[in-house]
């Protein structure tokens, strides 16, 4: 059997304490490590959060490097793989359009010896951070692309509302990617309180439903590892704001549900509150087999005339995806 062992870290970050999350960070890290763990994976944006101001997020995203590098000594110094969430990156120079968004929000895969396995720039944009970020040209080149890693099994990264996008898994999955890990920021309030008189819980229905939905689509597993809210009531920065379980200093809920998806297995490992969190969970790869054994789509996908439009090696051929 196939055994990968993986640290989903639910990270509760606070606005703007890039050090303080950073410290946070490196500590689930090391304990990840010390429980055996093979790779571990942190949030979208945990090194700042998410706030919804140029002029607090760019001095953030001039710090990527620095950070970055941090993570790269990190998980050689531990000997594990490691996808330090997303880092903002400055991408201001690369265009003489001075009016476009000059912030990107990337994904690194980390080797154990501290080398880049993959790089992901994020490329469905959720409509707050479309005013503020710049998603990659369409036309260009392929942006999902799978890669190899040391722990012996394809993979591929995808960001948060990417997981809407089942075309994005399936370019991935034709790429021969056999693992996906999703960081992500996801409030329980997300969608606006517009689903609140539907379904209170629509959010983490959604979370749920697309993790499981991708993995069984693809034959492959989904780590998706979301943001925490405060592990338990606390005064933030003594200031007086209490912080309640689950929210954060700005009172938003968090959604959490942090998990990996395996087809036929559903949710392992899955934090079910909005807390911070760590779960170590080990998967057995060798059920992918089993289920593209049983449900064949990548098999599909292969098969010269597929009516999606793969041509026959399986690899995608839209190439503004």
């Amino acid at each position: 059997m196939t055994k990968l062992k993986i640290a989903l870290i639910q990270l509760y970050s606070k606005s703007l304490d890039m050090e303080g999350n950073y410290a946070k960070a490196e500590a689930f890290v090391r304990s990840a490590a010390a429980q055996g763990a093979q790779l571990a994976v942190l949030p979208e944006y945990h090194l700042q959060g998410w706030v919804g101001r140029r002029e607090a997020l760019l001095p953030c995203a001039r710090r990527a490097a620095e950070f970055l590098g941090r993570y790269q000594a990190l998980a050689r110094e531990l000997g594990v793989c490691l996808v330090p969430g997303t880092l903002l990156e400055d991408v201001s120079q690369a265009s003489d359009a001075h009016d476009e968004p000059s912030l990107a929000n990337v994904a690194y895969f980390l080797g154990p010896d501290g080398g880049v396995c993959g790089r992901y720039h994020k490329r469905n944009l959720w409509h707050p951070e479309k005013p503020l970020l710049r998603a990659p040209a369409a036309g260009g080149p392929r942006h999902h692309l799978a890669f190899d890693t040391p722990l012996g099994v394809r993979a591929g990264l995808l960001v948060c509302w990417d997981l809407s996008f089942p075309e994005a898994f399936r370019a991935l999955a034709a790429d021969g990617a056999r693992l996906v890990v999703v960081p992500s920021f996801w409030v329980a309030r997300e969608a606006g309180e517009a689903v609140n008189p539907v379904n209170p819980a629509a959010e983490r229905l959604f979370l749920d439903t697309m993790c499981v939905a991708r993995a069984f689509e693809n034959s492959c597993a989904v780590v998706y590892v979301n943001c925490g809210g405060a592990p338990a009531a606390a005064q933030d920065g003594g200031v007086g704001v209490v912080v309640q379980p689950g929210y954060d200093e700005e009172g938003r809920e968090h959604a959490g549900v942090s998990q990996a998806a395996m087809p036929m297995l559903g949710a392992v490992g899955r934090l079910a509150h909005g807390r911070e969190g760590m779960s170590v969970v080990e998967l057995d790869l060798d059920v992918l087999d089993l289920a593209e054994k049983a449900y064949k789509p990548r098999d599909d996908m292969e098969r010269r005339g597929w009516k999606y439009d793969a041509d026959v090696s399986g690899i995608w051929r839209l190439q503004d995806l």
